[in-house]
């Protein structure tokens, strides 16, 4: 008798990062998802957010238009492009079907950098309760990364989220203060994050946001 796989929906997604796990694909061309539950968790505590001034600075000069949700379909395709570095990515097809899906419930949410009105930057990832669940960013300008990042802990503290899921901990995340904690108290702190009630802030008041992205860098060094 032949083993029938389980259809993956969007709601068999958030099922699942709910309970703690995330999909990824082996390869851009892949065709099977796997479901990851690592022993050590990435997550960036909203407390301990490091922006050092110079990078500050360039958020709060207007050097790039910052958007949320304005074209998630194209913020996916960023991510899933080669890349000095990365020549092949995990995001296969069914992910990019699944989070377009999750995007249409209002789910999934991205970050978006813009400049000369192309889109330069960004980041996607999924909201539930007071997690966000960080999945993949792209840079084809200077700092446009790191400026939706900062975009994203604004908008996450003025939502009231309390936890950033990084899944794992890379150089890039690790200057901003991105740490690995054990399954099991991670599994602790996304218990206590799904219950909050918090709201994804796609467009904020701006001086809201300004006053929330200038506090992100009270105490911080030159440090990155």
């Amino acid at each position: 008798m032949s083993r029938r796989s389980i259809e993956i929906t969007p709601d068999l997604m958030l099922r699942a990062y709910r309970a703690g796990l995330f999909p990824m694909a082996e390869a851009r061309t892949g065709t099977r998802l796997y479901w990851l539950d690592p022993e050590q968790r990435g997550v960036l505590p909203l407390d301990g957010f490091h922006v050092p001034r110079r990078l500050l600075r360039t958020v709060l000069s207007g050097g790039f238009t910052v958007r949320s949700d304005s074209d998630f379909a194209g913020t996916i395709t960023g991510c899933a492009a080669p890349a000095p570095g990365r020549p092949d990515t995990w995001i296969n097809r069914e992910i990019e079907r699944l989070f377009l899906a999750l995007h249409q419930e209002g789910a999934a949410h991205s970050v978006e950098c813009w400049q000369g009105g192309r889109m330069v930057g960004g980041l996607y990832g999924v909201a539930i309760g007071g997690a966000f669940f960080g999945e993949s960013m792209f840079s084809r300008a200077r700092d446009a990364s790191k400026v939706a990042l900062v975009h994203l802990v604004a908008r996450m503290r003025l939502g009231g989220f309390t936890l950033l899921d990084t899944q794992f901990v890379t150089t890039h995340l690790a200057q901003f203060g991105a740490v690995e904690i054990p399954r099991a108290m991670y599994k602790t702190e996304l218990a206590v994050a799904l219950d909050v009630p918090a709201r994804w802030q796609a467009s904020p008041e701006p001086a809201a946001l300004a006053a929330a992205i200038r506090g992100l860098g009270e105490g911080n060094d030159e440090r990155g």
